[in-house]
């Protein structure tokens, strides 16, 4: 696979709530940063904090997407229903890096008051 195609892999994971396959996905020592939030690292802490969102569902629309290296861009919306009929619609720009056929660092930015907003 290309590295465009393990991040749409990740992607489709994450849009069929596949937790298993997103954690096969990534290295052992893999770094997630949400960047206006603190570092997750490790595949089992962001494993962790991937099964906490608990979504109901989870559609992540990939607007542009983008190769150079081992680094994948995406420019995203990224949708949430979440539990007690809240949704989440957030922009977001995300960097993959790959290692090995795997995600080794993983870095969404977003505007933490629409999040927060949405989840209030």
């Amino acid at each position: 696979m290309t590295n465009t195609e393990i991040v749409m892999a990740f992607i489709d994971a994450w849009n069929n709530m596949d937790w298993d396959r997103t954690s096969d996905l990534m290295t052992d020592d893999v770094v997630w940063h949400n960047i206006p939030m603190a570092k997750v690292k490790g595949k089992a802490a962001v494993e962790g904090a991937i099964r906490g969102m608990s979504p109901d569902s989870v559609d992540w629309e990939v607007i542009s997407i983008a190769e150079n290296g081992n680094k994948v861009l995406t420019e995203r919306i990224d949708r949430f229903d979440m539990p007690g009929g809240k949704k989440i619609d957030l922009p977001v720009m995300g960097t993959f890096e790959i290692t090995d056929g795997r995600i080794s660092a993983w870095r969404d930015y977003f505007d933490l008051a629409t999040f927060t907003n949405q989840m209030s």
